[in-house]
């Protein structure tokens, strides 16, 4: 089994170290793919504030739906897809970027760190389950 709860810290850890959600999440489940950090870094950068503008699905989300889709070489992502998606909403209470920070309505439902969290938890979740672990 994924040590999630390590692996989501970590992930905190690079969000606060200037990485955007995407990034902290690709970067803490770097080990999950053959791709190098640098080319995971690239590959989240638009994906921070809901994809620049916090209009659409939380960078955190997108990183693990990234994640998955490199650690299965695309084959079942859909599904996995849906699975992080579903396991994320249970916890965040939301997937669209304003609707978590509160632009959309005053309430927060979710601060960036734990999106970050969340994600990394969903990822590890749905991963271990797919795998048997």
């Amino acid at each position: 089994m994924r040590n999630a709860a390590e692996l989501a810290e970590r992930a905190v850890a690079y969000k606060h170290e200037g990485c955007n959600c995407a990034q902290a999440v690709t970067a803490a489940l770097q080990g999950e793919t053959q791709t190098d950090g640098e080319t995971l870094r690239r590959l989240a950068a638009g994906f921070g504030l809901g994809m620049g503008n916090m209009e659409g699905t939380c960078g955190a989300l997108v990183g693990a739906v990234l994640l998955a889709g490199l650690h299965t070489e695309g084959q079942g992502t859909m599904r996995l897809a849906r699975q992080i998606s579903e396991q994320f909403l249970r916890c965040s209470g939301a997937v669209i970027c304003k609707t978590l920070k509160g632009k959309a309505d005053p309430a927060v439902f979710c601060p960036c760190d734990e999106c970050v969290r969340n994600a990394v938890k969903a990822y590890c979740a749905v991963m271990d389950e797919a795998e048997g672990r």
